[in-house]
């Protein structure tokens, strides 16, 4: 039976500089959460409402796949459950791949521009302007394409075992990957 990759993201409600600083991602507070999971095919959307929902799902996932998932997402997170869904979760967080072979946190626009031809449709920040206006489609619209991008990004990753990759200094590189399907 194939394993069921669950690939995940998450927005929050307020910025690091509304809750004092990086350290207290907990006090962010969730706005939206996707999954697309490879089990049913599906994407799934989380609001605050339902948040155990989306952690049940990851706990349940053979594989949790996300792009600066461990270190933040989860950590926000953090802000719902007691659970440290780092030690509780199999993962793999392709940010954290390509930091190990590039040398620093390449986002995840520089990646999938390179990789895909496509960038991203907007930023966090944008997300947090959308929450305070009550545009929770919109966030929810922007999630799921982050998801998918993620998605992708590590199907072709997994395929060729390399990504492409812009650059701080506009220079396109081929980075090796060691992930896979399965």
């Amino acid at each position: 039976m194939p394993k069921n990759y669950v690939y995940f993201d998450l927005e929050t409600q307020r910025s690091a500089n509304d809750v004092g600083g990086w350290n207290n991602k907990a006090d962010m507070k969730m706005s939206v959460g996707v999954t697309f999971s490879t089990a049913d095919n599906a994407y799934h959307i989380y609001d605050e409402g339902n948040v155990q929902e989306l952690i049940d799902e990851l706990l349940e996932a053979d594989v949790v796949v996300g792009f600066n998932h461990i270190y933040f997402d989860y950590e926000v997170l953090m802000g719902y459950t007691i659970l440290d869904l780092k030690e509780q979760t199999t993962n793999l967080d392709l940010m954290l791949d390509l930091e190990k072979e590039v040398g620093h946190r390449p986002k995840l626009d520089a990646v999938s521009a390179e990789t895909l031809g496509t960038g991203k449709t907007a930023v966090g920040t944008d997300a947090i302007k959308w929450w305070q206006e009550g545009r929770i489609m919109d966030i929810a619209e922007y999630c799921c394409f982050d998801v998918k991008v993620t998605k992708l990004v590590h199907e072709i990753g997994a395929k060729y075992n390399r990504v492409k990759y812009k650059n701080r200094y506009n220079q396109i590189l081929d980075v090796p990957v060691p992930w896979e399907l399965s």
